[in-house]
């Protein structure tokens, strides 16, 4: 085993090790990761800007010490009085490895600007949002009825509106009187007025009549991203959508290896609450900035997010959440104060509202789903499952309604795979394995021609093909499936049993090559043993949680099947029925839904009704625990097969046939595989 210090690279998952003494930008570059850096490494810059980690990474298998980089030099000193660096920030250039270290690269230090897929679904909303604008005229004072300019604020929002019982915070009180004396007793106020409260609060006031409007965020807080949509409170509209991975992947790719880092990391749960709110603030000024507002317009936050994001926003320690009983802090719906969460981006006095938890390992992103997607609403028996790292699932009809929570990983999203990256300019998103000649053909994001139409090299030479995405390894292992170049079980064959050269001995297993370009100095992209074992146990986890729901429902079939999320989105559902990832259906039967988490985030903030709507929803929810139901284990191993040991997928084998080969090595494979050896 190398002697030499292992470095590893969030958010890529790249690792490898390296001399002492070693800039952490040579190893990024080495590596193929994102970094950026257009001063040739002088220190002048600042592209290369990093956040190095300590502590114990058991995801990683490192443990990362203080001194694991060289000391803060003069270099970064200088650039540090000038320009100014965040607090833990090094530049890559100048800081060299000495031991083992897990290093986050920014979002504003990559090169591609990631591309997020939580993009806002079009959606009819009734709007009844819990802030309002209010014009009112305002009575001045007078010595003969003495009173407080706050005191009549509030009777002219009673009498003119019919509001009653407003209050105000301490800044907002603190520029009542030159607002006032500004607009000439005539002002607009913001007020958000709580669905369960009878009282109001004035959130912020503009002398004389105010016509910028007030906006909102709605934000889905992920494991790997963070994706917010920017929206007008008067008319639904979002203005914008942005997001940006979450720097907690440093800390551990899934929700288990943060809980665990918690665990052995005395407050690692207020690092990782730190570097989220941080991670938003930034957000939040970027997309204001997009959508040309002021930031202090935006008036208020939903939260939606799984219990471990939920418990790491709000800075309580999820270590209840990592074994049974998988006890919640709270799993009531949340309001209060923005501040409260340290979101200094937005207005002063802005509002946050979180949905409420359905159980332990079953989030408010859950709730968010049924919110938009309203299984219990539906006549015939529906599957909704919202993929990500971490997949939710809910099965219903009107009769009721089942949820769990089931530990995909991070494979859907690009992580863990050996060409992997997140969908950003270059990588690839789609792909097509002909079954005859067994060679590819790709789309790449930034680029809607495939690879092997006129003009394509033209049209990507920008971005470059970096790599491949979470929808590009779905379809990948799928199309290997269709060609005949992998087995049911998912081994993949030689050259020589594939009949195609793009099939390379890697280690004792075969990788598939889908685009070469080492000999011009880009990156080998291929499909290895390791990704396909990687989505096997992604999508045996799904489909395994799907089988408990419809066990405990008492079905065997269901009647569709609605995608959602990035997933949903971008994968067809052929794909995903070929990788055995849903129950059997006919293909018209499985539909995407978009960010359908999002879209109940933005449902909740135009609608305060909606609000009361799923705070009533979740606690007719039946709660199914993956953790500890026996039959989660049976179900995972049978559904290891591409697609599916024991299920015939007879909807499935209407459309697509699949080939009947076999690459293990002690049987003969319909190609022309290796003989099982003769006993005499």
């Amino acid at each position: 085993m190398s002697q030499d210090p292992l470095v590893v690279f969030t958010p890529s998952g790249k690792r490898g090790y390296f001399p002492k003494g070693t800039p952490v930008l040579t190893a990024a570059r080495q590596l193929g990761v994102d970094l950026d850096s257009v001063c040739g490494g002088r220190g002048i810059c600042s592209k290369c800007q990093i956040t190095p980690s300590y502590g114990e990474f058991p995801k990683h298998g490192v443990t990362a010490i203080e001194g694991a980089l060289s000391e803060w030099n003069a270099v970064e000193q200088r650039y540090d009085d000038k320009r100014g660096l965040a607090k833990g920030r090094r530049l890559g250039c100048q800081a060299k490895i000495e031991n083992d270290i897990v290093i986050d690269v920014p979002a504003e230090s990559q090169v591609h600007k990631q591309v997020i897929r939580k993009a806002a679904s079009e959606r009819a909303i009734e709007m009844n949002p819990a802030t309002k604008l209010y014009f009112v005229e305002v009575a001045e004072p007078d010595m003969h009825e003495p009173s407080g300019d706050l005191e009549r604020l509030g009777e002219a929002l009673k009498s003119q509106w019919g509001l009653g019982n407003v209050t105000a915070d301490l800044r907002v009180i603190g520029k009542l009187q030159p607002t006032l004396r500004k607009g000439k007793w005539q002002v607009t106020a913001a007020i958000f007025q709580d669905h369960k409260e009878d009282t109001g609060q004035i959130i912020e006031l503009w002398p004389g009549l105010h016509e910028d409007g007030i906006f909102g965020l709605a934000i889905d807080l992920g494991s790997t991203t963070i994706a917010a949509h920017l929206t007008d409170l008067r008319s639904g509209e979002v203005v914008a959508s942005s997001g940006l991975m979450n720097p907690q992947i440093r800390f551990g790719e899934d929700l288990m290896s943060r809980v665990s880092y918690a665990m052995m990391n005395p407050g690692g749960d207020l690092e990782m609450t730190a570097a989220v709110r941080e991670a938003m603030n930034t957000l939040i000024t970027e997309i204001a900035s997009e959508a040309g507002i002021a930031s202090a317009l935006i008036v208020e936050i939903v939260f939606v997010c799984n219990p471990v994001m939920h418990h790491l926003l709000l800075g309580i320690d999820p270590v209840e959440l990592g074994q049974a009983p998988f006890a919640l802090a709270t799993s009531e719906a949340l309001s209060f104060a923005a501040r409260d969460l340290e979101l200094s981006a937005v207005n002063g006095s802005a509002r946050s509202y979180i949905l409420p938890c359905i159980a332990g390992h079953v989030g408010a992103d859950a709730a968010a789903v049924a919110l938009s997607e309203e299984p219990g609403q539906s006549e015939d028996l529906v599957l909704v499952v919202d993929v990500g790292t971490n997949a939710e699932i809910l099965l219903g009809d009107q009769t009721r309604v089942l949820a769990c929570s089931s530990p995909t990983g991070p494979a859907f999203e690009g992580a863990q795979i050996s060409s992997g990256q997140r969908a950003a300019p270059g990588a690839i998103e789609k792909i097509e394995i002909d079954p005859a000649s067994k060679d590819p053909r790709f789309r790449v994001i930034g680029c809607d021609l495939w690879s092997d139409e006129l003009g394509f090299d033209a049209a990507t030479a920008s971005s470059g093909i970096t790599g491949i995405c979470g929808s590009g390894i779905i379809e990948a292992v799928a199309e290997l499936r269709m060609a005949g170049l992998m087995d049911d079980s998912g081994l993949l064959g030689s050259a020589e049993a594939t009949g195609t050269p793009r099939m390379i001995p890697d280690g004792r297993t075969h990788s598939y090559v889908v685009h070469d370009a080492s000999a011009t100095g880009g990156p080998m992209i291929s499909v290895t043993q390791g990704d396909i074992r990687a989505i096997q146990l992604a999508k045996s986890a799904l489909y395994a949680g799907a089988r408990l729901l419809m066990d405990e429902m008492g079905v065997d079939k269901v009647d569709r099947v609605v995608l959602a999320g990035a997933f949903g989105a971008h994968i067809s559902s052929k794909h995903a029925m070929v990788l055995g990832m849903i129950p059997d259906v006919p293909l018209n039967k499985v539909f995407s839904a978009g960010n359908a988490a999002g879209t109940g985030a933005r449902i909740a903030l135009c609608n305060k009704q909606a609000r009361a709507d799923i705070e009533r929803i979740v606690r007719q929810i039946v709660k199914v625990e993956t953790a500890i139901e026996p039959k989660f284990q049976e179900h995972f191993v049978a559904a290891n097969a591409i697609p599916h040991k024991t299920d015939a997928f007879e909807e499935l084998s209407k459309v697509v046939s699949l080939p009947a080969v076999s690459f293990n090595t002690g049987s003969e494979s319909s190609k022309g595989g290796r003989r099982r050896r003769r006993r005499d």
